[in-house]
């Protein structure tokens, strides 16, 4: 019979399992909506930085009803939707109509579902070690070698625990 410590492993892996079932139902569907740019005075939800200084590092949740959120880096752009109960208690995942990140060489805006994410670089974000959004797996493979990167990841490689790496100054972290 497993300990407390079994139980507790076994509750955060089915946590673990929920977050990941419902991240991936989100649409997508970026290219029937347009990403809008975050205006002067947008602030990231996450963490109160002004959006627009950071327009490398730009991310965008566009939602049914045309509002849109921005973030000032793919790593808040994850922290919101992995807590959107907090962040914003009115929407549902099946609000979100579209998503973007700002791929890092070309400076263009694309869907995080289909971008390459690069962690433990020497490139830091506005908030310190970033998920750097990468548009092909070439780009991050020679970002990755450019930049002294650690990992690549997908959309569905990115968990909870590893922006709490993350911000802990930590990119390698599993």
């Amino acid at each position: 019979m497993p300990g407390r410590a079994g139980r507790g492993r076994r509750r955060v892996s089915w946590l673990a399992i929920m977050i990941f079932g419902l991240l991936a139902s989100f649409p997508v569907r970026s290219r029937a909506v347009e990403i809008p740019s975050p205006g002067p005075s947008e602030v990231c939800p996450v963490c109160g930085m002004f959006v627009a200084k950071y327009p490398e590092w730009a991310s965008t949740i566009v939602f049914a009803d045309g509002e849109a959120e921005h973030f000032d880096g793919a790593k808040d752009l994850f922290k919101y939707l992995f807590d959107l109960a907090r962040y914003a208690p009115n929407r549902d995942p099946t609000d979100i109509a579209a998503m973007a990140v700002t791929e890092y060489y070309g400076l263009t805006r694309i869907d995080p579902h289909a971008a390459w994410f690069v962690i433990g670089s020497d490139v830091l974000g506005p908030m310190g070690h970033e998920l750097v959004p990468l548009a092909s797996a070439e780009d991050a493979d020679e970002f990755l070698a450019d930049h002294q990167g650690k990992r690549v990841l997908r959309f569905d490689d990115v968990n909870p625990g590893l922006l709490e790496h993350l911000d802990a100054g930590a990119p390698a972290a599993r």
